[in-house]
């Protein structure tokens, strides 16, 4: 007999549900997905709803084969692999889109369901935000009921469906719970998943041109939180230290490539005053950059070293959110004496270029009297004449700093640094620029500092002899308030709407300081709970240095406390209900009669074969299963109970 291909519309009560817990289960997901993919979802979820609907039959094989295949190699065209969070999603979207196609009986169902809890779970691979646990207990929830509507029949509540769902999660939150606490944490995973290269990361880059950092400063994205220990440093002195660039075509900045070590770089730097300590959570950039106060002196994170130019870098790249402490100096020199193959590093500058700005220089070198007064006199001509700060600066041409010191005159802090550093080149001083953030936001709601894309800054430093080499900062000479006030206290007094930015709500910037704070505590404690904080989690249990075969045990003996008390709680829930005084007095009269009452008997059924059958009297019976049936199904009447005691003693 031939397999029957069509619908019978038993699933149009279900159905809706295991779309609904698929829907739920994808949306983190979508933002990431190539949009065909959703796309594909969404008509395939469609289709079969329409075929219950109208009791059609779903797609023959043939064709859901070749769907299959053309989404398959429509996934490895896209991401050029089928390994990793992305290919895996998508994969599994496009799983269940064409499952849907062969959904026939409520076991299909239960499949569907499986792919949208690993669906859910699999959007943990990426990232866990503050959102993720709500999302993962709303999401197994649904799931949960969407499998329990699969199974119910038409006539069950939704209500009990959500109840039973619910109860299910807090029976299991005790032991998930106690597992994520007393497991053994390792600093290395067992396994990796490669993250999706493909999708960019807002943040700095190893090269700018004019225009990079600019884009990056309407940004609100966080790059990196600090906490200090102790008084923290002033604006002018919260310089974040991060990539510096030496190579110049006329255009671009570059510097080197890949990080290198420097064993001499720290017996270069002579520290003097106080030293400031702070602890660093930095967002995950994929490049090896690490960032610190100007200039890093101490520092705790592994693989991580301090190059040539006196950048700290890491072997591995930043693929994920980092802690590590640091000491810094604020006052420094560096690089008393520099290497002549490095100097010539720091002059050179490509001459068929920007022939206006090194005419310029010569010129305003030959009339300063030293290093230090040329400095002076660029800074005092970026800060007396028309030069404007703005976010939004116009296209410059083949030779941008020609076209922006004598024409345009208006730029951003890349624009001043690489004007700077190209005039202090054509006078024969070392220059080179640095990129970095400068300033950040303290955040009152959790006592640390925001420093965010928006903070990212481009600065200059130049070679003097005796002094090593010194930070200078054009764009302070143009607007010292991005400076002294930081890109956020600027748009609060309306300085920044000069620069192309609005002024934010005050409101509606705290709530985003206390989401933030949230966030900040999330990371810490959840996030951030590893081999170093669960050691100490333990030691504050009374656990001096435990080995991972304590915490083994000290697991195994929790859970199975955990798994007693909950059995013994379902057991209290759903014991048979005690049965009332009455129930109890009539089985006494049943078992006075001699007789037994069979299979679904009434009792006034028993009666009239206790009244022929039994030695008991037959008006005692009949007024007994009266009395019996007044206390049971009536109302509560302490009399009648008492006279239907009264008249079975007597019998």
């Amino acid at each position: 007999m031939a397999r029957a291909r069509g619908t019978d519309g038993s699933l149009l009560a279900s159905l809706p549900w295991t779309l609904l817990a698929l829907a739920f289960a994808l949306l983190p997901h979508v933002p990431y997905l190539p949009a065909w993919i959703t796309a594909a979802l969404l008509a395939c979820a469609i289709w079969r709803y329409s075929i219950e609907v109208r009791r059609k039959p779903v797609p023959p094989a043939l064709l859901r084969a070749s769907l299959a295949l053309a989404c398959f190699l429509g996934v490895l065209y896209t991401y050029s692999t089928i390994s990793g969070v992305g290919p895996g999603s998508a994969l599994l979207a496009i799983m269940a889109a064409l499952k849907l196609l062969e959904t026939r009986q409520r076991r299909d169902q239960f499949v569907l369901l499986f792919i949208a809890i690993f669906l859910v779970m699999s959007s943990l691979l990426r990232e866990q935000y503050l959102w993720s646990l709500p999302y993962l207990v709303v999401g197994v929830i649904l799931i949960m009921t969407a499998w329990l509507r699969t199974a119910a029949d038409d006539l069950e509540p939704l209500r009990r469906s959500l109840g039973t769902s619910s109860r299910l999660i807090l029976y299991a939150a005790p032991l998930a719970l106690a597992m994520w606490i007393f497991f053994p944490r390792i600093a290395t995973p067992f396994w990796a998943v490669p993250i999706d290269t493909g999708t960019a990361v807002s943040g700095l880059s190893d090269t700018i041109s004019p225009g990079d950092i600019s884009a990056l400063s309407k940004s609100d994205a966080v790059a990196f939180r600090v906490k200090f220990d102790g008084v923290v440093p002033d604006p002018r002195d919260r310089y974040w230290r991060g990539l510096v660039l030496h190579r110049f075509d006329g255009r671009t900045w570059s510097g080197i490539s890949e990080p290198r070590i420097s064993s001499g770089a720290l017996k270069n730097i002579q520290t003097a005053g106080e030293a400031v300590q702070y602890e660093v959570t930095l967002e995950p950039t994929r490049q090896h950059w690490i960032f610190a106060l100007d200039i890093p002196y101490h520092w705790d994170l592994e693989s991580t070293f301090l190059g040539p130019q006196h950048q700290l870098a890491r072997v591995q790249p930043i693929d994920q959110r980092i802690a590590y402490k640091a000491v810094s100096y604020p006052d420094y020199r560096i690089d008393l004496e520099l290497h002549p193959y490095r100097r010539g590093w720091y002059l050179e500058f490509p001459e068929s270029r920007n022939p206006r700005t090194a005419e310029l220089a010569s010129s305003m070198r030959a009339a300063a009297t030293s290093d230090e007064a040329f400095v002076r006199a660029v800074l005092k001509k970026f800060n007396e004449e028309e030069y404007h700060y703005t976010l939004e600066p116009p296209p410059l041409g083949s030779h941008p700093v020609d076209r922006f010191l004598f024409e345009t005159r208006r730029g951003f802090c890349e624009h001043y640094a690489s004007a700077f550093a190209v005039m202090m080149r054509a006078a024969g001083i070392p220059a080179r620029i640095v990129v970095g953030y400068q300033g950040g936001e303290l955040n009152p709601v959790g006592d640390y500092m925001i420093v965010r894309q928006a903070d990212a800054h481009a600065w200059t430093e130049v070679w003097l002899p005796g002094s090593g080499w010194r930070r200078v900062d054009p764009t302070a000479a143009v607007a010292p308030e991005r400076v002294d006030a930081g890109r956020t206290g600027a748009m609060f007094d309306g300085t920044a709407a000069a620069w192309g930015l609005g002024a934010p709500s005050r409101l509606l910037h705290n709530l985003v300081l206390t989401w933030d704070a949230a966030n900040a505590k999330w990371n810490e404690w959840v996030l951030g709970y590893g081999p170093e904080n669960q050691e100490r989690f333990m030691n504050w249990l009374g656990m001096d240095d435990p080995d991972w075969r304590q915490m083994i045990l000290t697991l195994v003996a929790l859970v199975t406390g955990l798994t007693m008390l909950i059995s013994l709680a379902l057991m209290l829930r759903y014991r048979p209900p005690s049965r009332d005084k009455a129930a109890i007095l009539y089985d006494r009269f049943v078992r006075k009669s001699g007789l037994k009452p069979a299979t679904g008997e009434t009792p006034r059924g028993f009666a009239v074969r206790a009244q022929r059958d039994s030695p008991l009297p037959a008006d005692s019976v009949r007024s007994i299963t009266d009395t019996y049936l007044d206390v049971r199904y009536g109302p509560p009447d302490p009399a009648l109970l008492r006279r239907l005691e009264v008249d079975i003693a007597a019998l």
